[in-house]
């Protein structure tokens, strides 16, 4: 019940890793905190399923907004996750078999314990493959392993980003230019690499001006930021030197959160950001979105307040 102090599990890499000035989940976690919540870390590794009950070591966690000084952690203690009123997902990417593993393990505490975002929904959600069940709103996309399909796709458009399906982060995000000549090296590099399809998409010049995460929370665009890539780079990720800056939703953008909220709604999707570069949508992340404190700080929104306020609904 909204008002009620709630056991909190944070499901996160461990919180020593963290940057806290960009760091989506230090700033739910303070939130939290400030409206009296008990928290509890832990790493996804420290996951136990025996039987049908799922367990943990977690740690009693405090946190402060001090660099250098941001957090304590108390005994790790095993204990039934079952017996948390809300858990949240929100280790990194990439989506492999061990994070898909986890959403399994996780499954089995839901709905009793509230798991952020629906496990189950998340393991049917690929931020790169989510996103072609709107079609009409994405640039052109190519998912596969046939590499001649690949060549062929690149001949059709001359200018293409290939990236691995379920990379995370900027990651193995190349920019081929018509008549770069490197294509069947970085096939070849990628074969050695990935078993997965790659995914392929016409690159969009308006890249250049920026690459917008839009956050919704329970449906709804509640804020935004632009990110513009550094000069030479293709990628726009903060971490790899893209720029952040102030963003208002333009009416294309507030259309497209339109057009994809009845299928967040139905997923029970609470926190999702997408992507969009100019007119089109690229990715849905519905594992860890990040964005909240980099949004607050330019234009005052407090989405880590929006998500709890959806949460402490749900409880």
């Amino acid at each position: 019940m909204a008002g009620s102090k709630l056991k909190v599990g944070i499901q996160m890499d461990h919180i020593s890793t963290i940057h806290i000035r960009g760091d989506s989940t230090f700033a739910l976690s303070l939130e939290a905190q400030a409206r009296g919540h008990e928290l509890y870390h832990f790493t996804p590794d420290r996951l136990q399923l025996r039987g049908n009950t799922v367990t943990a070591r977690i740690e009693k966690l405090s946190v402060q907004d001090v660099e250098g000084d941001y957090y304590e952690l108390g005994e790790a203690v095993p204990t039934d996750l079952s017996e948390l009123d809300v858990v949240l997902m929100r280790q990194d990417p990439p989506f492999d078999m061990s994070y898909i593993t986890y959403t399994h393990m996780l499954e089995r505490i839901y709905p009793k314990t509230l798991v952020v975002n629906d496990p189950a929904a998340v393991r049917n959600a690929p931020e790169k493959i989510l996103v072609t069940e709107f079609p009409e709103l994405m640039p052109e996309t190519l998912i596969t392993r046939d590499f001649q399909a690949i060549r062929d796709f690149r001949n059709e458009f001359g200018d293409i980003i290939i990236k691995p399906l379920y990379g995370n982060g900027g990651a193995g995000v190349f920019r081929l230019g018509e008549g770069d000549q490197n294509l069947s090296s970085l096939l070849e590099m990628f074969d050695g690499i990935y078993r997965e399809p790659l995914i392929a998409q016409r690159y969009l010049k308006d890249v250049r001006k920026g690459d917008k995460r839009i956050i919704l929370v329970d449906g709804e665009p509640v804020g935004a930021i632009n990110r513009v890539p550094a000069e030479g780079d293709a990628r726009s990720n903060m971490h790899v030197g893209g720029r952040a800056e102030h963003a208002e939703l333009t009416p294309r953008e507030r259309e497209i959160c339109e057009k994809i909220a009845p299928v967040m709604k139905s997923h029970g999707f609470i926190f999702v950001g997408i992507d969009v570069i100019g007119d089109f949508i690229t990715e849905i992340n519905v594992t860890s979105p990040t964005g909240i404190r980099e949004i607050k700080r330019f234009s005052g929104t407090d989405i880590a307040a929006l998500v709890w306020d959806a949460i402490e609904k749900r409880r």
